[in-house]
């Protein structure tokens, strides 16, 4: 789950869990994807879609997993993202799957999200602190059903370093970008659900890396 940030990563994603023998299945959005309603109406109504949505792939695709990229529309107050986190959770878990929650990559925030920048850094702080309370059993009777896991790692903190590898909107990634968070995060599903990761030679020159995702943003095929 995510919005087009996560949309770009899908097609590696895709491929590496594929090979890896895990079934996937994307729930992207193109500006939306968010959980959070908040208090602005384009926000509540793509929030009432990603909830629609949720619930339907649950009911046909029955996920072990779900995950969750924090959005750049991940607009609210705390309060509001905490609930929104909180349910998400809740969700996950009534339906028998474990949640994660993976923060977005840094982004460049002038232009359209200056306004939002406040929020936007305080989501990944609270997604992380519902994460661990469901972790501890404190938000529920079902400890360890949620994580949080934090690609900062990956991609460190400043959206116009190299190592960010965003494209040049300063925003999405290209191909090297999405394989790079393919690997970290099937390592990383790896080793919390039993299944041995596919070697990066099996996927990553695959027919994925001609998605119209990539035209579009101008990347190197």
């Amino acid at each position: 789950m995510g919005d087009s940030i996560a949309g770009t990563e899908a097609p590696a994603l895709r491929a590496a869990l594929t090979a890896s023998g895990v079934a996937f299945k994307d729930m992207s959005s193109d500006g939306g994807g968010t959980v959070v309603a908040g208090s602005e109406k384009i926000t509540k109504m793509i929030a009432a879609e990603t909830w629609k949505q949720l619930t339907e792939n649950i009911d046909s695709f029955r996920p072990t997993l779900v995950a969750y990229q924090i959005t750049t529309y991940d607009w609210g107050s705390e309060s509001q993202q905490r609930a929104a986190y909180d349910k998400f959770v809740k969700s996950a878990v009534a339906a028998g799957a474990k949640a994660v929650f993976v923060p977005a990559p840094p982004v460049k925030t002038d232009g359209f999200y200056k306004k939002y920048a406040p929020q936007m850094r305080t989501a990944p702080r609270v997604a992380k602190e519902v994460a661990k309370e469901f972790a501890k059993g404190v938000a529920s009777n079902s400890g360890g059903s949620a994580v949080f896991l934090d690609a900062s790692h990956l991609w460190g903190t400043d959206a116009s370093a190299a190592k960010a590898q965003r494209s040049s909107d300063g925003i999405h990634n290209c191909q090297q970008g999405a394989a790079e968070f393919a690997s970290w995060f099937t390592k990383q599903l790896g080793k919390r659900e039993g299944f041995a990761p596919a070697s990066v030679d099996a996927w990553a020159n695959g027919s994925w890396t001609g998605d119209d995702r990539y035209g579009k943003l101008k990347c190197d095929s």
